[in-house]
């Protein structure tokens, strides 16, 4: 047997804490196939739409046929999904004399890892033949839901599966006296200096040697400069497109926020009107203490609105579960609750 230091590492016998899956080397892995049913189940009822003409709401999941796992290969994540789903939505028409309940189905094939949730098919059918408009209303509005719900399910899939399939290797462990988080070696990352990714001071022991890296994004959408700043710093439209009523935002310098039942929090930094929104931001699943500094840059085009979002101190494990939340939570739902991917006028 090849010594430590020596010899090709797939062979090499590294000392660790629980004696199992040398060097990260082997393939394991997590079912996640019932986790995922009830999640799936508890996303979509929770989709509700509606205008000044109609109101709609997927009222049950009545297939769900498929499977889930998250997998650890040679210290690399990943994920297996494949799912059909059917359902039952319902609608009425407002403002009307007859306050009969219309009903329908959706359909969604092709659920899997090969097809990003934005661009999945979604079909709706509706019994009553003579309510067409109120059919298409759920095909533009409703189906937009779906995706975006789906598109949370696999955010929070690798979120909640990723923690635990990597193990710390022996230097890692020692570094910080505790196991290290998961990490994927693929990616690029750099090492905090300081505590000015912190707020409050609430830096922990050992954050230097937290190991981050910068994240960015730039993001197109239909709308004015102004429209765009609107969307984070007015209160209700923060609820819209968050989807929820009980949250903490105090849109001012110094002021909190705690977003999606407190999973994101942080406070204002700086706020230029039209311009720039600079948080202190964090996820709960961080390590304690830790906060990224997110920056929101707008640039007004003739025809739309440029987001550049520049983040930087994001924990190496957590990057691309950190890019597909902004996604996902913030830029396909600003664009679906606003209109903001269709055409400027």
């Amino acid at each position: 047997m090849a010594k430590w230091g020596e010899g090709d590492p797939r062979w090499i016998v590294e000392e660790r804490a629980d004696a199992t899956n040398v060097n990260n080397w082997h393939w394991t892995e997590k079912n996640a196939t019932n986790w995922s049913k009830e999640k799936i189940r508890e996303l979509l009822t929770s989709i509700r739409v509606e205008n000044n003409e109609f109101e709609c709401r997927v009222k049950d999941v009545s297939k769900c046929e498929g499977e889930a796992s998250a997998n650890n290969r040679k210290a690399k994540l990943i994920f297996f999904y494949e799912w059909n789903i059917a359902g039952d939505w319902e609608g009425t028409i407002k403002n009307s004399d007859n306050k009969t309940v219309y009903k329908g189905t959706f359909e969604v094939p092709n659920l899997s890892e090969e097809n990003d949730p934005s661009e999945l098919d979604v079909s709706i059918y509706i019994k009553e033949s003579k309510q067409d408009k109120l059919k298409e209303f759920m095909r533009q509005e409703g189906a937009a839901r779906i995706q975006e719900a789906l598109g949370k399910y696999v955010f929070l899939l690798k979120e909640e599966y990723s923690q635990g399939l990597i193990l710390p290797t022996k230097d890692a462990a020692q570094a910080n006296g505790k196991p290290a988080p998961a990490v994927k070696p693929a990616a690029v990352a750099l090492k905090t200096t300081s505590s000015s990714a912190l707020t409050n001071g609430a830096a922990a022991s050992g954050q230097n040697e937290l190991v981050c890296k910068k994240l960015t994004m730039n993001e197109e959408f239909k709308c004015r400069a102004s429209e765009l700043y609107q969307v984070f710093v007015n209160v209700d439209m923060v609820k819209a497109f968050s989807h929820s009523s009980q949250i903490v935002y105090e849109p001012q310098v110094g002021g909190k926020f705690a977003l999606f039942d407190s999973n994101i929090t942080g406070n204002f930094v700086e706020l230029l009107a039209n311009k720039r929104i600079v948080m202190n931001w964090r996820n709960k699943r961080w390590p304690d203490g830790h906060y990224s500094q997110a920056t929101l840059d707008l640039e007004e085009k003739e025809d739309h609105t440029v987001l550049h979002l520049t983040q930087t101190g994001v924990p190496h494990s957590f990057v691309e579960n950190t890019q597909d939340g902004w996604r996902n939570f913030y830029w396909n739902s600003i664009r679906s609750t606003f209109g903001f991917g269709s055409q400027l006028m």
